[in-house]
């Protein structure tokens, strides 16, 4: 799955500008034959705008959202984009300067102000942002927008319009969820985020909202904590990403990056700090597993610990005989793989960009297995008895159970991520395949493909195309696991029109068509498809 081009003439750099909402949808020009069964919208969210006036965004989480749509009908497709009418978003426009804190962004006083006023300003306590420029996903019968604060803002998934911001913590006892909630086929929806727990101690909440109601009440008023994780550290949670989930069981990776509240706290508002500025590396810690039951939520307080690495995204999880196995994209170390996300690094030249990836920590995507009987008479004794896996579980004369993984895909400086599988079917059950974006020193520039079980890999890649994540799209007659398509948006910024829908055959990574547009599409993270 190792990049096959190299990119000097930087046209990546296309893919961090600043773009100009739709007034309408457009009409893309289609080649090949799209399936007659493809039929629905493709919803993106990604930064649009990198800099206000002349205050520019700094990071690439910083950027204003911009929701981006491609609909599918009768093998015809159009193409539309709005910015999400956030706060941080409007108060941007209507100010002219950037408002509210970013993820490495500071906002500043409004200059015009007289010094009492900005000394107020100050102390008025932290505004948390609600740029929602992450993910999308539905809840009942709506649609959210979200980042990884405790604001998600609902959206008309037709139209693209800003319904309303709600606030979780009016619901829930969490500082802020992640982006990437596990949803079950009946639309339960579970999300994890940090929280104060007993004696002022930080700890992890596990949160379910349920499906749509019959009496078509929202179902956020019902959401609830399911289980509580405690924390490594006291003061210092870990950044949380994703998580895991089985058929029973949900699985949490405390990584040694902290967010250091304390700072967070203090500094915030007095030095004009970001998000970026409170993170630290615990260089002793390593990386922790936690597992809790699902049905009832319960913590299972077993030590399972390994080697540092950072994770942003879990493959899967599944059981299997008494074991969790758990599928990884890391990042090897304690150092913050976001120190490289700066705009500034991404948009160097080449060379450049692969002189700082050559600094930043390595990618692998691993195989963990977490045995649920674990024996402390067995110390020393290799717990892990399932035949097709290298990844080992060894009981520690300290209680603790030491994990060491199997490598599934390892290539210096070339990264599987963004990973997806055939979530509908395979959500926490034994999988095969699982489908990513291939980053190449960091740059997206391939769409891969995985077999977990043999090592097998597929590739697509064309030179000067800079593709996003992936989405899998199940056929309505599938016999396997990977009968479908991929959907993914693609920028060649030196065609004649730069971007396009990129549709894929899920089996060997061949294309089945291509929904072209005269305009480029600014990078994208996540989204869904909506039949």
């Amino acid at each position: 799955m190792v990049s096959r081009v190299e990119h000097p003439a930087g046209g990546y750099k296309k893919i961090f500008e600043t773009c100009e909402e739709l007034s309408e949808p457009i009409a893309a020009h289609v080649t090949g034959v799209i399936p007659a069964w493809l039929s629905g919208s493709l919803l993106r969210l990604g930064p649009g705008l990198f800099e206000v006036g002349d205050e520019p965004f700094y990071h690439l989480f910083d950027g204003q959202a911009l929701i981006h749509k491609f609909d599918l009908k009768d093998g015809h497709v159009t193409y539309y984009r709005r910015f999400v009418r956030t706060d941080a978003y409007v108060r941007a426009m209507t100010e002219k300067r950037i408002v509210i804190t970013e993820f490495g962004t500071a906002a500043y006083p409004d200059p015009c102000k007289n010094i009492f006023s900005r000394f107020f300003t100050y102390f008025q306590g932290i505004e948390v942002t609600d740029n929602c420029l992450v993910n999308v996903y539905p809840i009942g019968e709506d649609f959210y927008a979200c980042t990884e604060t405790n604001y998600i803002t609902k959206v008309d998934p037709d139209t693209l319009e800003t319904l309303k911001k709600v606030d979780l913590c009016n619901y829930l006892s969490v500082n802020g969820v992640t982006a990437h909630p596990h949803i079950e086929k009946d639309g339960t929806v579970y999300n994890i985020g940090n929280c104060f727990g007993k004696n002022m101690t930080l700890a992890y909440n596990i949160v379910k909202i349920p499906p749509a109601q019959k009496d078509n009440s929202d179902p956020i008023e019902k959401s609830e904590v399911l289980v509580q994780l405690p924390s490594s550290e006291r003061f210092k949670p870990s950044y949380i990403h994703s998580f895991g989930m089985t058929e029973n069981y949900f699985v949490f990776v405390e990584t040694p990056v902290k967010i250091n509240l304390l700072k967070f706290l203090s500094a915030w508002s007095i030095r004009g700090t970001n998000y970026m500025d409170c993170f630290e590396s615990n260089e002793t810690m390593g990386t922790w597993f936690h597992l809790a039951t699902k049905n009832p939520g319960t913590y299972i307080n077993h030590k399972f610990r390994t080697s540092a690495f950072n994770v942003f995204h879990h493959i899967n999880c599944y059981e299997d005989q008494g074991f969790i196995v758990v599928d990884l994209c890391t990042w090897k170390g304690q150092e913050f793989v976001y120190n490289y996300l700066y705009l500034a690094n991404l948009r160097e030249n080449w060379e450049d960009v692969k002189k700082a990836a050559m600094r930043a920590p390595q990618p692998e995507v691993r195989r963990y297995v977490l045995p649920l009987d674990v024996n402390r008479e067995e110390q020393g004794k290799n717990l892990v008895a399932l035949p097709y896996t290298t990844a080992t579980a060894v009981m520690r004369s300290d209680g603790t159970v030491w994990l060491e993984p199997e490598v599934l895909f390892s290539g210096p400086r070339q990264a599987f991520e963004f990973p997806q599988i055939n979530y509908g079917k395979f959500c926490g059950k034994d999988y095969t395949f699982t489908y990513g974006l291939g980053l190449n020193h960091f740059i997206p520039d391939r769409i891969c493909k995985l077999n977990v079980k043999n090592k097998e890999t597929w590739i697509w890649q064309e030179p000067d195309s800079y593709p996003s994540e992936p989405l899998f799209v199940q056929s309505p007659d599938a016999t396997e696991e990977d009968d479908g398509v991929l959907l993914s948006i693609v920028v060649n910024p030196g065609a004649q029109r730069p971007g396009y829908l990129l549709i894929l055959n899920a089996r060997d990574l061949s294309e089945i068509a291509r929904a072209e547009v005269d305009v480029i599409i600014p990078v994208t993270f996540h989204g869904m498809y909506k039949p």
